[in-house]
């Protein structure tokens, strides 16, 4: 029998979409949903998803199956607990590490020196920063150098002098939590993997590649360490399956550092990444192009236009990883109920799994669309033995 994989992306509320479901229709999900934070001004960004979505998450998926969320690091135990409360199983949370999180943090000093019309001391210029926004204003810059000012055509580094000066009021991101969850069990593991078939992680697939040796005897293994065996007898051999795969997952910074070289890593998305395949799509602002007044008020674009212009983009090495990480062996579908601009379901697309992403936003969906039909595809075909 010869099966069609199938990628599709469904515009509309993911609440009233997955009532048009049956109960235990797909194997897992993974999504990026809004983190109630706010982010950049988007109003679906005001709560996180309600117990009432998570519930209906869960009827639509398979006994034993995994879902893997995003969340905020401020807001990740809301998530957590609407999740939880819609009768899911909280398994593990993952803990995406990166260099490159964007501080968002005012400077108390210099605000409070704007409330008192304190003069502060130009101390100099960002150069590099000046050359790429020739028609910056004044206002606060996005760099997240709080000394920083935009004025005229140049940024200028000021620094005054009051006890606050120096503080601010948050520290700068580096990590995203995934909350990882299951639905009920029914029976054992073994007798959920033989009915549903969908049971636990794929550790093999996600193996971390090892060049250690590892030395084996008769009654015990012991691993060498930089070429020092710690037992003389027996022989040693390379560990072949590699290293068991971690809750933790790093950007290349990161992992650059010999002790975090036994972890995956992935970089956020690239420029080129992100908008590969929406050559076609009108170039648009978000709410981040922006440059604000410590009054709140916006004040001229400091980014270009983006083709793929969602805020929250993940990189698709990412997506791939836990992806395999949870689909089962044979005939899997996975499930985004909050698609954004198709990442998750490009990813598996790439890696050949059939998928169906829900976004109730018609303007990523667009540039979801863009990109699958961009996409090579690697695997449009399977055969199913019978």
């Amino acid at each position: 029998m010869l099966k069609i994989k199938q990628q599709k992306i469904i515009n509309g509320d993911c609440l009233d979409v997955l009532k048009t479901y049956p109960d235990n229709h797909f194997t897992s999900i993974i999504t990026d949903p809004p983190y109630g934070l706010s982010f950049m001004g988007k109003k679906w960004d005001y709560d996180v998803p309600s117990i009432e979505i998570w519930k209906e998450c869960l009827r639509v998926l398979k006994p034993g199956g995994t879902i893997l969320c995003f969340a905020g690091s401020r807001t990740q135990h809301r998530m957590a607990i609407n999740i939880e409360d819609a009768g899911f199983i909280i398994k593990d949370c993952l803990m995406w590490l990166y260099a490159s999180g964007f501080p968002k943090s005012l400077n108390i000093g210099k605000a409070i020196d704007k409330l008192q019309s304190n003069e502060r001391k130009v101390i100099g210029e960002d150069k590099e920063y000046s050359k790429k926004n020739p028609n910056g204003k004044w206002g606060l810059s996005v760099s997240g150098n709080n000394n920083k000012q935009i004025r005229a055509n140049k940024s200028i580094l000021t620094i005054g002098n009051i006890p606050f000066e120096g503080y601010g009021t948050a520290l700068k991101p580096a990590y995203e939590p995934i909350i990882m969850a299951m639905k009920p069990n029914d029976g054992s593991y073994a007798q959920n993997a033989l009915k549903w078939g969908v049971s636990g992680l794929n550790i093999d697939k996600c193996r971390i590649e090892s060049s250690e040796k590892w030395y084996r005897s008769n009654k015990n293994r012991e691993k060498t360490f930089h070429g020092q065996k710690y037992n003389k007898k027996g022989n040693t051999e390379n560990h072949f399956r590699g290293r068991f795969p971690a809750n933790i997952i790093l950007d290349k910074e990161v992992a650059k550092e010999e002790p975090w070289k036994r972890f995956f890593y992935c970089a956020k998305a690239s420029k080129a990444e992100r908008n590969n395949g929406c050559e076609g799509l009108e170039a648009k602002y978000n709410a981040g192009s922006y440059c604000f007044r410590t009054n709140g008020s916006l004040d001229g674009k400091l980014t270009a236009p983006k083709k793929n212009n969602h805020p929250t983009v993940k990189p698709l090495k990412l997506m791939k990883y836990i992806i395999n990480l949870i689909m089962p062996p044979k005939d899997g579908l996975l499930l985004d109920p909050f698609a954004g601009s198709g990442t998750t379901i490009l990813a598996a697309k790439e890696l050949g799994y059939s998928a169906i992403g829900i976004e109730r936003e018609k303007e990523y969906c667009e540039i979801a669309e863009s990109r699958l039909k961009s996409s090579v595809e690697k695997n449009d075909y399977y055969k199913e033995i019978c």
